[in-house]
Parts: structure tokens; sequence; C-alpha cells
């Protein structure tokens, strides 16, 4: 009886708790789409995006939405860096309808976020977190999802919390952003999602 009690606490614990899974596999885009002309590609297991010539913004989606989740992923800014992540948005051609977490040069309110063809920002951080950013260098973002809630946090700080019913509606992918304008580069590695039940 005891085994069957142990066996059953296991199967209930492993269905409870949501497993962590990679979004970028280090090899190939696969469950990922392009959107426009911009370049994504890998090189040296990271993922790169890239202005290209026609300086326009570029995208990159996941295939799966999601909706309630813990994402966390590391950015390095190696030129302009203006681009950002996307929560639970959609993509037609070049426009984007949902809510970016903003990564973008010091100065600039990176992991504030902004509703794309809305309400436009939603919530920036407070000025003095504007140091947590390591531009030139690796760094984390971490952003839940969970209903109408959402937080950032970069490099372990908080950088916004933001409650709304607009945002708590929403249904779309996880998506990357390159900034029109051209002369942004920006790698991206250990893009990991874990769903929330």
């Amino acid at each position: 009886m005891k085994q069957i009690l142990v066996l059953v606490f296991t199967l209930f614990t492993a269905l409870t708790y949501a497993q962590e899974k990679e979004l970028f596999n280090g090899k190939n885009l696969d469950g990922w789409t392009v959107y426009g002309t911009e370049k994504w590609y890998v090189e040296d297991g990271l993922l790169v995006c890239e202005s290209g010539p026609d300086k326009q913004y570029g995208y990159l989606g996941t295939d799966k939405h999601y909706k309630n989740f813990e994402l966390t992923v590391d950015f390095k800014q190696l030129a302009d860096g203006n681009s950002g992540i996307f929560i639970r948005s959609t993509v037609e051609g070049t426009t984007v309808s949902g809510w970016q977490v903003e990564v973008a040069p010091p100065g600039y309110d990176t992991g504030g976020i902004y509703e794309s063809y809305g309400r436009h920002w939603l919530v920036k951080p407070a000025p003095e977190k504007d140091k947590a950013l390591k531009m030139g260098e690796w760094n984390t973002m971490k952003i839940r999802v969970d209903g109408d809630n959402v937080t950032s946090w970069l490099n372990g700080t908080e950088m916004v919390t933001l409650n709304d019913k607009i945002v708590g509606a929403g249904e779309g992918s996880v998506i990357l952003q390159i900034h029109d304008g051209g002369g942004i580069k920006v790698q991206w590695k250990n893009i990991k999602i874990t769903e929330l039940k």
C-alpha cells in the first residue's frame, strides 16, 4: 500500500509541475516562422537577428501559441540592439498585434511593456533600473505571463509589473523583433519556456 501511495504522489507531482522546454534548438529555426525580409540565422549555436538591406521591421515567431508561461531568454546586443520579445502576439506580413517586452540600448526602457498599433507604452521601468542592462554583454530577460499579469526581470532586477485585462484576453505566439532603421544585430540563446497550469 505504501508503494502505491508513493507512486501516486510521484505521478501527481510530475503532472502538477510543468516542464521547462527549449524553444531554440541551437541548430536551426525549427518551430519558428520568419516574418519580413530581415535576417534570422543560426551561427555557432546562437540565434542571430540582423538588419537586412530593406532596414524594415522583422519578426521571428513560435509556431505554437503560448498563453500562461514563464520565459527566460539570454540576449547580447552587438550593435544598436533595438529589439524586443512579444507575448501573446500575432503577425500578418510585418504588422504585429500584441505586447512587447522591450529590448533596447541603455536609456530606452528595456523591460518595459509596449502595445504595438494600440495604446503604445503601457508601463516603463523606473529610470534607475536601467543600470541592470549590460550593453554588449549577455543579459537574461525573464518574463512571467499569468492571466492579466505580466512581470519582467532583467538580470534578476524586477523591471515592471502590469495588470491589464486586454493583455489577459490576448492569444498568440512568443515573437522576437528587429526594429526598423537598420544597423541592428542581436544574439539570442537559452530560450526556455515553462507553461503554467
